[in-house]
């Protein structure tokens, strides 16, 4: 998210709402303090995972940070699960870790770790002594971004932390931070820069004094993304952190993006880590002397929308050479890094981001993803789905007026666009067969018509709209389209719809200009030209100055630019319109 220029609406959870439409008043005037919050819905569908760890000592606790959705535990291997983190002020999760000494301390580092351009940032790192029953905020409240956290697995007090620092921004805190006094105070023990943080830290199994820590230059604007810089990099340490030496040899020069790292549990000798490259390019390399030097295996990196969002890397405890690389799907190795194949994977949602291993069940192995968690025991060839976690990420919301119950709408990030009513007659209640499916693919901003509760607007990732009738079932495409020799029109990632207060047939949408529609949008008219600055992107500053086109920008991980953002309507005036560009 952008900080101070967008107001979002997420419900991390279920949608959750008391208020039928019609008590929409001036928030000045409610008094909301009286009123209680009721999960309606939807059950058996979940979100976007960032991490997963597990008690040591009880293999049926885990703790599961959730991107937009706080921290969830289970004490019976996902039988039921309680949300532990919700009375703090950040519902956004980078990272989750059980000290390997005391299970009762976990650790949580707040703000997604990735780079994309709807994460949560955070407000910190928190400890719990109790197994999550309460928390304290120890510090790193500027870090926005927290990726990894290790705990000392013979000394409690010593703690290191990955800090990416923010997204949008330079400064804050950023780098990798050390405790010595279980976290009363930090000292930042390896930095790179105002626009680099530290991104992946993994120990030595068999000497905890020697870590490696994978360093990301990185930076977002509402115009672009850079992925990678100079200051990227892999560094060693071999006195707990006080000290650091970049690694070099047989590792590449010039820029670098996001980097993962792991170690051989079989062999601390072995060290691989997966690079991003220029132009989403890159590999794996494979250190055999401790990361004295490197051979670069295969070119496998993240995908999808760019390995910014994924390119962690983890190494089996049970398979000398295993390596398993999170994408949208997982690639895996079985010859230390030299080939990479996908797995496949049956009925199971894609954006993987996490990856757990059993120690005492070399069949067993765990996974997070944008749909939620999945857990298999054999090793991947079937798996079984923890559909019972309710941390769906939803953008925004819209209501009908049906009768007697109105109907939600809601669009969800990489889960669709979503409906179901507000109550039903049922002696039940809702029921999960009450829900249903709109509109696929992320969903944004939904729009209802008043007046007729059967029609109902849906659209995906750059204002791909379409008209729902749910009475006749018909779905029709509507995206406005540019006229011949006319430039592409440029929808915004969430590109704003608006129903017309004052005829429910009118519609409103925008590009870089805005349309209407006088008949659900079966037909539209552009009212105004472009409304953007129609900047060149690239010739914007991006990391405090202008690039080359040779820096590593990510096309992939970009919006479009230069275009509307938001739409409103007098409900006084009609035709009198309000836009606001990015």
């Amino acid at each position: 998210m952008v900080r101070g220029l967008y107001t979002t609406l997420i419900a991390a959870l279920s949608l959750t709402l008391t208020l039928p439409f019609t008590a929409v008043a001036d928030d000045d005037a409610m008094d909301l303090s009286g009123l209680k919050w009721r999960n309606i819905g939807p059950a058996f569908m979940s979100g976007r995972i960032a991490d997963i760890d597990w008690d040591p000592e009880d293999s049926s606790v885990w703790y599961v940070a959730v991107g937009s959705g706080g921290v969830w535990k289970t004490e019976n291997a996902g039988v039921s699960w309680t949300p532990i983190f919700d009375a703090q002020s950040s519902y956004s999760i980078g990272n989750v870790t059980v000290d390997p000494s005391n299970p009762n301390t976990v650790w949580v580092g707040t703000g997604e770790d990735v780079g994309g351009r709807h994460v949560g940032f955070g407000d910190g790192i928190y400890r719990s002594d109790d197994g999550g029953a309460t928390w304290e905020n120890m510090g790193l409240e500027e870090s926005q971004h927290i990726s990894t956290i290790l705990v000392h697995p013979s000394n409690s007090d010593v703690v290191w932390a990955a800090v990416q620092g923010p997204l949008w921004t330079p400064g804050g805190e950023r780098g990798l931070y050390k405790t010595s006094d279980g976290g009363k105070t930090w000292r930042n023990v390896l930095s790179a820069g105002e626009w680099t943080g530290v991104t992946d830290i993994v120990l030595d199994p068999s000497n905890p004094d020697v870590l490696y820590a994978a360093t990301w230059q990185h930076h977002r604007t509402v115009a672009a993304y850079m992925g990678g810089g100079p200051e990227s990099g892999v560094h060693k340490s071999t006195d707990g952190g006080e000290t650091w030496q970049r690694l070099e040899t047989g590792l590449p020069k010039g820029n670098m993006g996001k980097i993962g790292l792991t170690i051989s549990p079989q062999d601390p000798d072995v060290v691989y880590a997966a690079i991003e490259l220029n132009r989403r390019e890159g590999g794996v390399w494979r250190s055999d002397d401790r990361g004295a030097s490197w051979t670069k295996g295969a070119d496998a990196v993240g995908g999808g929308t760019g390995p910014h969002y994924y390119q962690e890397i983890f190494a089996s405890p049970h398979h000398f050479d295993w390596l398993y690389l999170v994408g949208p799907t997982v690639q895996k190795s079985t010859d230390g890094g030299k080939t990479f194949t996908y797995m496949e994977h049956p009925n199971q949602h894609g954006d993987m981001h996490a990856i757990v291993f059993d120690p005492a069940d070399p069949d067993y192995i765990m996974m997070g993803t944008d749909g939620g968690v999945y857990e298999s025991f054999d090793l991947g060839a079937t798996w079984r789905y923890m559909e019972n976690l309710p941390i769906t990420q939803y953008y925004k919301l819209a209501l009908d007026d049906a009768e007697p119950f109105y109907n939600i709408y809601g669009g969800t990030q990489d889960n669709n666009t979503q409906g179901g009513p507000s109550r039903t007659d049922n002696v039940s209640g809702i029921r999960t067969a009450d829900w249903f499916v709109i509109l696929g693919g992320d969903g944004h901003q939904p729009a209802t018509e008043p007046g007729n509760p059967d029609i109902v607007y849906a659209q995906s990732q750059q204002g791909n709209l379409t008209r729902i009738d749910r009475r006749t079932g018909e779905t029709v495409y509507i995206q406005p389209q540019a006229g011949p020799g006319e430039p592409p029109e440029r929808y915004n990632w969430d590109a704003p719809i608006l129903v017309s207060p004052h005829k429910p047939s009118r519609l409103y949408f925008a590009s870089q200009r805005v349309w209407k529609s006088e008949d659900r949008g079966d037909s539209w008219t552009a009212i105004s030209g472009d409304l953007t600055r129609n900047e060149e992107r690239f010739s914007m500053p991006i990391m405090g100055d202008t690039q080359s086109w040779d820096s590593p920008w990510d096309m992939y991980a970009m919006s479009n630019y230069n275009s509307i953002t938001s739409l409103a309507e007098s409900p006084i005036n009609a035709g009198l319109l309000y836009a606001g560009s990015d």
